[in-house]
């Protein structure tokens, strides 16, 4: 059985993975949105990412490697890149992390965290 890095790992391998990564930018303003080669370095950074993962590799704090998303490791090569940029658009890529995080909470968390609905 495949585990759930296992899929997010073969997914970037997908177009679709291309085809969520451009929805993503376009969907929380990112200011790059519209350029080809960031969505395929962000796909590309994304695959490395969940690879070293799977190796036990930390990347965000409050997720454990074995519970990284594709869409947690899209966010984490965006947030490697803005770091230490001083590009003049970099406050709102910043905020474009701070849009994806609060929208998408359940990727940023230990799956315990959260409530499941049958217990209640």
């Amino acid at each position: 059985m495949n585990s759930k890095l296992d899929v997010a790992i073969a997914f970037c391998g997908l177009f679709e993975a291309e085809v969520l990564t451009s929805l993503m930018l376009s969907h929380w303003g990112h200011p790059r949105a519209t350029e080809k080669d960031l969505v395929i370095d962000l796909v590309e950074t994304a695959s490395e990412v969940l690879a070293r993962a799977r190796l036990g590799e930390k990347f965000v704090e409050g997720v454990q490697p074995t519970d990284m998303s594709f869409i947690a490791a899209i966010w984490y090569a965006e947030a490697n890149q803005v770091h230490d940029s001083n590009d003049e658009d970099v406050s709102l890529r910043r905020e474009w992390l701070r849009k994806v995080q609060r929208s998408l909470p359940s990727c940023f968390c230990d799956p315990d965290d959260l409530v499941n609905p049958e217990m209640h």
